[in-house]
């Protein structure tokens, strides 16, 4: 529920700002930074809650989250000026950064080794899913629109307040994390805690690890640097295009010349949805570095002949569309997956903390800037900016990423310490 809630939070401001622009008198500029303003706030909400997290545990947190979250929903419902909107949407999106972090942390700390590649999957197809029914849900309230004035993106926005309501009730009487209580009060406190929960016939792992230093700052040490520069590197290489593409959907498809860009857009979002369905079935079947990479080469080849070609036939324009919304949908499944599999415990909550934080500038960026670049100098060098971004992504992961699949690893000597919790 927290993740269908965070996607439902992010998803919602493209549709809710197609029908503010007017009611509150939006340019190119305020359309972008309150789009991005979630965003931005993601940055200092996962990079705070990562290094809290690891110190005060998962538990507190997992619950305050959906509190605020709730409270910051219902307050947009009666913003009117542009400036406090942004504030707002930064104070929500670090709520969003925070239950990330500490989602991601406990789901893969609470879950045994052998299906935690399928768990950690279907946690990415809640928030997709979270984040394509806000379009229709936006679109569902908008046809309501005549009854509601000017009020009507104000329904729009703080719709997300019902599924943090929803997640708030759904999360009470959450256990803290095994793995954490290990680390911090001894296999005896961590067995209670497994026995309570799972059954007596679950048990701690066999190898007891050390505590090494989980000081921030060892994430740049000669042992993790390469893993902490991977995941901070694919992470915002793969949202900046699909926050900036999938926000500001319809702009886009208008610049690509297709028709009726409210059909586009939801097979658009359709073609999401499967992608992520399908990313989850092929995790496990091939090795993680061969997952970066052709997605990442993949959307950007699809994206160039998009992007060169926009006179194309309009039956070829849709299914590139499609094609391109499912290649990037299969990426995304890593998102969740591959980070806390490249840090150990003791640094997974700042470990991934500090990748999303990393992911966010991208993010942010990307979705502030692109009705600016795209009212300045048009779709093709918008849609080049995302191919290079893609580019990128895939080479630094062809030159840095480890395998972390054990079925593809020469030896189980290579494995990450992460992948012993």
């Amino acid at each position: 529920m927290g993740q269908i809630c965070d996607g439902y939070i992010l998803g919602i401001v493209g549709i809710a700002l197609t029908y503010a622009t007017g009611a509150l008198g939006l340019d190119g500029f305020w359309m972008g930074l309150i789009g991005a303003g979630a965003l931005f706030g993601i940055l200092l909400g996962s990079l705070l809650g990562g290094i809290v997290i690891d110190r005060v545990g998962r538990k507190t947190a997992y619950s305050f989250v959906a509190i605020f979250s709730l409270a910051l929903s219902v307050l947009q419902f009666f913003l009117s000026d542009p400036t406090t909107l942004v504030a707002v949407r930064f104070l929500l999106g670090m709520c969003v950064g925070a239950d990330y972090t500490v989602g991601v942390a406990l789901l893969s700390e609470w879950t045994p080794e052998r299906i935690r590649t399928k768990m950690m999957s279907w946690l990415m197809a809640a928030w997709t899913f979270g984040y394509i029914i806000s379009y229709f849900a936006g679109l569902l309230i908008a046809s309501k629109g005549g009854d509601m004035g000017e009020s009507g993106w104000r329904w729009i926005i703080s719709s997300s307040a019902v599924l943090a309501l929803l997640t708030l009730i759904v999360r009470v009487g959450s256990p803290e994390s095994p793995s954490w209580t290990l680390a911090k009060k001894g296999s005896r406190a961590a067995l209670d805690l497994i026995h309570r929960h799972l059954g007596t016939n679950y048990d701690l792992p066999e190898k007891k690890e050390e505590k090494p230093s989980a000081s921030f700052f060892r994430l740049f040490s000669p042992a993790l640097w390469r893993n902490t520069i991977t995941s901070c590197t694919f992470f915002l290489c793969q949202v900046l295009p699909f926050f900036a593409i999938s926000i500001f959907l319809p702009v886009v498809v208008k610049g690509l010349h297709i028709a009726n860009p409210h059909a586009s857009g939801m097979m658009y979002n359709g073609f999401t949805m499967v992608g992520v369905i399908i990313g989850i079935l092929i995790a496990d079947v091939i090795s993680r570095r061969a997952f970066l990479l052709w997605t990442f080469y993949g959307a950007a080849a699809i994206l160039t002949v998009m992007t060169v070609w926009q006179n194309m036939p309009p039956t070829l324009a849709l299914v590139l569309l499609g094609a391109f919304s499912t290649v990037l949908a299969i990426s995304i499944v890593a998102e969740w997956l591959y980070p806390p599999e490249l840090f150990p415990t003791e640094l997974r909550g700042s470990g991934v903390g500090l990748t999303i934080a990393a992911s966010r500038i991208g993010a942010g960026m990307g979705t502030w800037m692109l009705p600016v670049v795209m009212e300045q100098y048009g779709v093709t060098v918008t849609l080049g900016c995302c191919i290079a971004t893609l580019v990128i992504g895939g080479l630094v992961c062809q030159v840095l990423a480890p395998e972390t699949s054990p079925r593809f690893m020469k030896s189980r000597s290579e494995a990450t310490p992460a992948t012993s919790v």
